[in-house]
């Protein structure tokens, strides 16, 4: 026995579905798969609509094999996240331009759940949890056209949103009580953390400002009292003393459970909510103090146990104005003099004359600062190209550069007049969200600058950018370069509506990340400890989520049970109905249908059949017919049966 072929209705609603959970994936699968997808949905669509054949099985199979030819180009594997969703996209795809039957039906429902599923492989915002929802609905929608008649879509879609809504309650259940695991949802290792920006562990030219023209949130702070001011805003990332002439990467260090030196000067205490970045430095504030957990560097970073491949929450206190490094190693010192020999011969001549300038060795960062000022260097993240040794072009030749320009000559000028000095890289800067009050940092506050080594002093912070571009450290990137085409949308400082669109959108995203995502295995234990619960283990919770499971079920069975439909309301008046007519004597046998009982009642009393036979007639088209949803016809019914009064 073949199945029916699928109504009109029902093509249209697959086709929602299957459009909605493929959408959204459009900004990470390749240009060509997206063209592929679009072309194949708009061909089904235009065989539905003019009731068309579907193509042969065998131009199916060519579209297959075209297809996994593709996702071979594209991404040189067959497995790995990539790949397989661009795979299951693709195959969602051609099998619509097969499915005429229910059960072929049925699996474009399940390969839609499983693309909506798929999205969190990415990201976990609150803008793919709305899409994904969407999707659902849409294919939830679909599941429902499968099983019914044909309905108005505005009907139908109200059908589905009741159905997911009421899922919601064993859903938070799942949430609040599954066991929390930690890592990322995709499990291979070669691309569960891609797609990363940020910082890198080494730095050569442009590099900082390739990641400042992101506007992407780095991390956000919640300080206890004020935030500090501009000029203490340097968030700590990278230190990098190795130079080989062009590229900086980070020299030799050890790591130790707590700090290499003792807190002292003004304290600022504070919660960071750091993005994952895939490495293990966290982006303090100058110099926090010792924390549980946590590791510090001999070059003063502070890092986590593990690379952050998830957001982390964690509790600082800073001290900017801490003495580092007065005892700091000859090795250490040597490496932070070191030039390649013959690199940039013009800025070391430039570190020999300050050299024999300076009466003091202290002296020196002041006369190279005074030297970059009175060479009116300019700040620009559109720099012009350099020559084969970097620093030379920028200090003589171009006189332009980003804030790695000038951490980068400076650097070199210092050690060719014998001052030890290192770049540091990181994030200066930072802005008050309006609305809920968090500091937020972007990667558009990426910043390099310098620490120098002073004998009796230590290690000094130096920016050799505020020499030539104050407003970078007091307004951020936007103060310093207003009007720049490469700014970030979302920085620039001439649209203040943006900025309020953006500040309220923020903050209902730091919400979810506190409360959804940040919902990690420590703050489930709290919770479940605060309810009086000692043990947390996960055969503990999952006693608890099938108990909770089982009340939750409990509870919507009892309020379907006591919900009333309009077949309820039609029932209700027609047993009135039978109970007027029993009561002078013609009593409805249990197996009488309305319209045998209505012409039984007609036979002996004539006077009544003709209202009789109407409320009959009217009751089996509403509650068998296709009336059932007419409002009018209902209303009728139910004042007839109130006016019948026989005798």
């Amino acid at each position: 026995m073949t199945e029916p072929r699928l109504r009109p209705d029902q093509s249209g609603w697959l086709l929602a579905c299957a459009s909605l959970s493929l959408a959204p994936h459009a900004s990470h699968l390749p240009l060509s798969l997206i063209g592929v997808c679009a072309l194949l949905l708009g061909w089904r669509g235009l065989l539905a609509y003019h009731g068309k054949p579907l193509p042969h099985r065998f131009l199916l199979f060519a579209l297959a094999a075209s297809l996994l030819a593709l996702v071979a180009v594209e991404f040189q594997r067959f497995f790995g996240k990539e790949p397989g969703i661009a795979l299951l996209a693709g195959l969602l795809s051609i099998k619509l331009l097969e499915t005429n039957s229910v059960r072929d039906a049925r699996t474009v429902i399940l390969l839609s759940f499983f693309m909506q599923m798929g999205l969190f492989l990415y990201q976990q915002n609150m803008g793919v949890a709305a899409l994904a929802l969407a999707g659902s609905v849409a294919t939830v929608a679909a599941l429902l056209a499968l099983e019914g008649r044909a309905e108005a879509p505005r009907a139908r879609s109200l059908a589905a949103a009741r159905l997911v809504i009421q899922g919601l309650p064993l859903m938070a259940v799942l949430f609040v009580l599954f066991p929390r695991i930690q890592g990322p949802l995709w499990g291979l290792p070669a691309d569960a953390y891609t797609h990363r920006t940020g910082l890198s562990d080494s730095m050569a030219p442009g590099d900082v400002a390739r990641v400042s023209e992101s506007a992407a949130i780095a991390f956000r702070a919640r300080f206890e009292g004020d935030p500090p001011p501009p000029a203490e805003r340097y968030w700590r990332g990278p230190v990098l003393s190795d130079y080989d002439g062009r590229t900086w990467r980070q020299g030799r260090r050890s790591v130790a459970e707590a700090p290499a030196y003792r807190s002292q000067g003004t304290a600022y205490t504070y919660t960071l909510t750091l993005e994952p970045h895939n490495h293990r430095w966290l982006l303090a504030l100058d110099f926090p103090a010792a924390a549980p957990g946590l590791r510090y560097s001999s070059d003063f970073q502070l890092l986590a146990q593990a690379p952050l491949h998830a957001r982390l929450r964690v509790d600082l206190v800073s001290h900017p104005g801490t003495l580092v490094g007065l005892d700091e190693s000859d090795a250490v010192l040597q490496q932070a003099l070191y030039l390649p020999p013959g690199s940039n011969p013009r800025t070391r001549a430039l570190g020999a004359r300050l050299r024999t300038e300076a009466r003091a060795s202290s002296d020196i960062p002041a006369l190279a600062i005074a030297h970059f000022r009175a060479s009116k260097l300019a700040y620009t993240l559109d720099p012009l190209p350099f020559g084969r040794d970097d620093v030379d072009s920028f200090l003589f030749d171009t006189r332009q550069g980003f804030c790695e320009h000038f951490a980068a000559a400076f650097v070199v000028t210092l050690r060719a007049a014998g001052v030890p000095a290192r770049v540091v890289t990181g994030y200066q800067g930072g802005e008050i969200n309006a609305v809920d009050g968090s500091f937020v940092v972007r990667q558009s506050d990426a910043h390099a600058w310098t620490e120098v080594w002073l004998a009796g002093k230590g290690w000094q912070r130096i920016d050799p950018t505020a020499a030539s571009a104050p407003r970078r450290i007091d307004s951020g990137l936007a103060g310093a370069l207003p009007g720049m085409d490469r700014l970030p949308l979302l920085v620039r400082s001439d649209l203040p509506w943006l900025r309020t669109l953006r500040d309220n959108l923020e903050a209902i995203d730091n919400r979810w990340n506190q409360w959804v995502l940040g919902y990690n295995p420590a703050r489930q234990q709290a919770l479940l400890s605060a309810l009086g619960l000692a043990r947390t283990d996960w055969t503990t919770l999952i006693a608890l989520m099938a108990a909770a499971g089982a009340v939750v079920a409990a509870l919507l069975a009892a309020w379907a049970l006591r919900s009333r439909s309009p077949a309820d309301a039609i029932d209700h008046d027609w047993t009135r109905f039978c109970q007027h007519l029993a009561a002078i004597g013609l009593p409805r046998e249990t197996w009488e249908g309305p319209l045998d009982y209505a012409r039984r009642v007609g036979s002996r009393r004539p006077d009544l059949s003709p209202a009789v036979t109407a409320i009959a007639t009217d009751y089996a088209g509403l509650r068998y017919g296709p009336a059932g949803n007419d409002t009018v016809a209902s209303r009728r019914f139910h004042q007839s049966i109130k006016n019948f009064r026989p005798r």
